[in-house]
């Protein structure tokens, strides 16, 4: 059955490619609109390439570092993990900048909701359909290259070995972790460095723009507004792709590398599992995906050949729910004929054959639950929401006070289903089943990728029918769709946010496996001492650790922003002739503002996830770095509910306002619910979908490096 793995990332590639090339085939329409759009893809070429750069440098070091340290192999499955993440973000970028002015071109040409719907979720398709392909093609690639071809999977090779240095590891678990590693550094920098871009611009436009010379949004007088476009694509599309694959990924190998070490750990404990199981526990995660993206792709069609209604929320869901749907069925059966005749007694299989596939399907239920909380908390259509927007009728203040009091309520129904399906997971088929809980979350990840990254390219949309002067109708066609996407990207975090947590968990499992090292051999019980000094302080760091790193984040933001801000009260005293439509402002000085502050800012917070648990690790030892990742996954998950519904929240708010409530556009609610929207810009777009990634790149870190300083440290010299 693994053939199937390679067959759906090939087929999903495939379907990526007709889209991709059916999209560019569309009407770009007028000359004027056709400009705007090379304007907007000059600038996000550029800056990416910049960043890839910088992102080269960074991942060859850590490649050499692991060669050493390590092993070849990690290295080489950490260059493939990089590789197949920012290709999935490099054509992302691409194709956002190509559909973005034919989505525009449609809503100018049908003036139909329902079509202008469809081309937009064509171009989301795109990166859908890249974000799962690549994922587990580079995972087959490891699985037949260096689990099958090198013998790391062969029962006598699941357990430990030592390198050249006398580090001992499962060579499989290195390989399959530096290849999550991969995909994670890119994530990182993607999301950091586009989050800052986006935000940066987007916060300079609205500040100057709207409140201070009170014109549109995207109004081709503001120096900001093609910079704004820009970041769109490289924050929301190319920063989404890498991001969704690194938690893909993730939660792939949390099971992967669990079932490895499970297997070392009961071979001498009177419960050893036989190799024909060990095997399809460790090729199932990959096989139930293939079947996921399988799914997926019927969904990306079930939207894409219907006709299409005149409600955009309720398309979207549908074509999430299709492929949802197909998922549990298919997979469902899936694993009944997977694991009929195994002996599963010694494994955590509490109801039997399909105990696996229960876990996922508690996964794939707590993530529309998760999702539709979201979306309760971020859609102008529902009472919190509509609650800020009213608020904004006495001033920012009160628009800022009422918007954080929803993000803070926000946290706990989603906590409360991830704690229920943690418990129902782990009581259903271990930490194994808990892990599959994480992997059912995401097995339809390409239609959840699809359906987010619809929104910036609607966005998008909207800025390119204002800035060549479109008929009204357009925008507005165009603002409806941009508001469903801001309430599905809050649903994409959340599922992104909640699978981080689930995975977090199995991956901390697997570290304190390979913190035993080859005394787990003997069966260990998986247990952190928190009463343990260094592991209680290492939590307290841990919790701290999101706000030092959100801290960083957020002052970055407003370090660029502020120099926009600069930059376009400057142009419009400079030249009055920009306000009265006389004169051209000057876009590229705005643009380089934001990439040269994105690119210097972006390297700091990117290095702090990778070094700080190695540091702590080497300093103070492997139960400081436990306690530090319980902080920090606890801490981040808290932070990034909240980042991201409050500033869902407050763009939607606005977005209700701008509907004609409350006075409308230009009125001092609506000035108000900018501020508030402008706060609400660095939480939700560049700190939150940070924050899942934290959580797992430091697991990986430190579970590729805990037999390393779990001997070799500062206190353990005293």
């Amino acid at each position: 059955m693994t053939g199937l793995i390679i067959v759906a990332a090939l087929a999903a590639l495939i379907f990526a490619a007709i889209n991709f090339y059916g999209m560019k085939r569309r009407d770009a329409g007028t000359e004027k609109m056709q400009e705007i759009a090379a304007s907007i893809e000059e600038g996000a070429d550029a800056f990416i390439k910049h960043e890839y750069k910088i992102i080269a440098v960074v991942a060859a070091g850590i490649a050499i570092l692991l060669a050493i340290v390590v092993s070849w192999y990690s290295a080489a499955s950490f260059i493939l993990g990089a590789f197949m993440s920012a290709s999935a973000g490099w054509i992302g970028m691409k194709i956002a900048t190509i559909s973005n002015v034919r989505v525009a071109n449609e809503a100018r040409n049908t003036r139909d909701i329902g079509k202008t719907l469809k081309v937009a979720f064509q171009g989301g398709s795109v990166m859908g359909l890249c974000v799962g392909g690549f994922a587990l093609l580079g995972l087959y690639i490891i699985y037949m290259v260096f689990g099958k071809g090198l013998g790391q999977l062969k029962p006598e090779n699941l357990s430990f070995h030592k390198n050249w240095l006398g580090i001992s590891d499962i060579p499989f678990t290195m390989t399959v972790s530096s290849y999550a590693l991969g995909c994670s550094v890119i994530a990182m920098f993607n999301r950091v460095g586009g989050g800052i871009f986006t935000k940066a611009a987007d916060m300079g436009a609205d500040l100057v723009g709207k409140t201070e010379a009170g014109i549109p949004e995207d109004d081709p007088r503001n120096p900001a507004t093609i910079a704004d476009n820009v970041g769109d694509n490289v924050g929301d599309v190319a920063g989404l792709g890498s991001d969704l694959l690194e938690s893909y990924v993730g939660s792939l190998i949390s099971a992967i590398v669990l079932a490895a070490y499970t297997f070392f750990s009961a071979r001498n404990t009177g419960s050893a599992i036989s190799e024909s199981l060990v095997s399809k526990l460790v090729s199932y995660p990959l096989v139930f995906a293939a079947m996921g993206l399988f799914s997926s792709i019927l969904g990306v069609l079930y939207l894409q050949l219907k006709k299409v209604s005149k409600n955009p929320h309720k398309e979207l869901n549908r074509a999430t729910f299709a492929g949802a749907g197909f998922t549990l069925i298919s997979t469902g059966i899936l694993t009944w004929f997977y694991f009929s005749g195994e002996q599963i007694a010694p494994i955590s299989f509490n109801i039997g054959t399909l105990s696996p596939w229960v876990c996922a399907v508690l996964g794939i239920v707590s993530g529309i639950l998760i999702g539709q909380m979201a979306e309760r908390y971020t859609s102008y259509d529902f009472k919190p929401t509509q609650g800020i927007a009213a608020a904004s009728r006495e001033g920012a203040a009160l628009t800022i006070t009422q918007g954080m009091a929803v993000g803070l309520t926000s946290v706990i129904a989603p906590v409360i289903t991830l704690g229920i399906c943690i418990i129902a997971a782990h009581a259903a088929a271990g930490l194994y089943g808990v892990a599959m809980a994480a992997i059912g979350m995401l097995s339809f990840v390409t239609v959840t990728v699809s359906v987010d990254t619809y929104g910036p390219i609607a966005d998008n949309a909207g800025g390119i029918s204002e800035m060549a002067k479109l008929d009204p109708e357009v925008r507005e066609i165009t603002d409806e769709l941009d508001a469903v996407g801001n309430t599905t990207a809050a649903i994409g975090k959340g599922f992104a946010i909640g699978s981080a947590a689930l995975a977090a968990l199995s991956l901390f499992a697997s570290y304190l496996y390979a913190q035993a090292g080859e005394d787990s051999a003997g069966g260990i019980d998986l247990i952190l001492n928190m009463v343990n000094t260094m592991t209680l302080v290492g939590a307290l760091a841990g919790a701290a650790l999101p706000y030092l790193f959100s801290g960083i984040l957020i002052e970055a933001v407003a370090n660029a922003a502020r120099k926009m801000v600069q930059e376009v009260r400057r142009q419009f005293a400079s030249d009055p002739g920009i306000i009265t439509g006389e004169s051209k402002p000057d876009y590229k000085t705005c643009i380089s503002i934001s990439s040269a502050g994105a690119l210097a800012e972006m390297k700091i917070p990117a290095l702090l996830s990778v070094a700080t648990p190695l540091v702590s690790g080497f300093i103070f030892g492997s139960e400081f770095v436990g306690g530090l990742l319980i902080g920090t996954t606890l801490s981040a998950i808290m932070l990034a509910l909240y980042t991201a519904n409050a500033g869902g929240a407050w763009d939607n708010a606005k977005k209700y306002i701008e509907h004609g409530h409350y006075g409308g556009k230009g009125s001092d609610a609506h000035k108000a619910a900018v501020i508030g929207d402008t706060v609400g810009d660095p939480l939700k777009d560049t700190v939150g979908p940070s924050l899942d990634i934290l959580i797992k790149i430091m697991a990986v870190v430190s579970l590729i490096s805990v037999s390393i300083f779990s001997k070799y440290n500062l206190f353990s010299l005293f």
